[in-house]
């Protein structure tokens, strides 16, 4: 599966039901906040291609609710706070047109903030997958991600922010797989422990502290 080429468009160009000309604006200025360095448009749009790829691939969900979830998941979003999920759950809940599917896509906003998706869910899994599809990508893209994630919680104290960051991989590696549906775990699985393996060991060496 080839998440760049699965639309040639820019999904952030792409029509979204409900998703105004008007909110899409705001969305966007929201995700191009100058303290974003990783939850950013460009991650946003890195979500999107990777719907569209999990769809090209066979993955049944409902589209609509999929994609407005993937516009509003950090809608609001402070390095130095903590539930921006949740926040966003809520703006999404007073933002978005009351004939969207509004409780359904501030459910899966709130569900990014652990991706804690039960099984059967097929919105939650493909939503989970396309955010983690990052964790799959070339060597050289996660190295950026991992520097542009650092760089948005630079006001972390190094040694706390290893000590978080290990934690956090070594849940997702010790997952029975990173990703929920057959065509993300096709496509990423393998390159994800690949990369947070490797990440793990320069974090435990002490070499990934800046």
């Amino acid at each position: 599966m080839d998440t760049d080429r699965v639309n040639a468009a820019d999904p952030l160009d792409v029509v979204v039901e409900y998703l105004t000309p008007e909110l899409r604006a705001e969305l966007l200025e929201r995700w191009n906040d100058p303290q974003r360095r990783y939850h950013n448009e460009t991650h946003l749009r890195a979500v999107l291609q990777a719907i569209d790829a999990l769809e090209a691939d066979g993955e049944s969900f409902d589209g609509t609710e999929v994609r407005l979830a993937a516009w509003f998941h950090t809608a609001v979003f402070d390095p130095t706070e903590s539930e921006n999920n949740e926040k966003s759950a809520v703006w999404t809940e007073q933002r978005l047109d009351p004939a969207a599917p509004v409780e359904e896509v501030a459910r899966l906003v709130r569900l990014m903030g652990g991706h804690r998706v039960e099984a059967g869910d097929l919105n939650g899994s493909v939503l989970s997958d396309a955010d983690l599809a990052v964790l799959g990508s070339d060597p050289e893209t996660y190295d950026a991600y991992t520097h542009d994630v650092r760089h948005e919680f630079a006001h972390v104290p190094g040694e706390r922010f290893v000590a978080g960051r290990i934690a956090a991989l070594e849940g997702l590696i010790e997952r029975r797989s990173v990703y929920l549906t057959r065509a993300g775990r096709d496509a990423w699985e393998k390159q994800a422990h690949a990369n947070l393996n490797r990440e793990l060991g320069l974090l435990r060496a002490g070499l990934g502290e800046d």
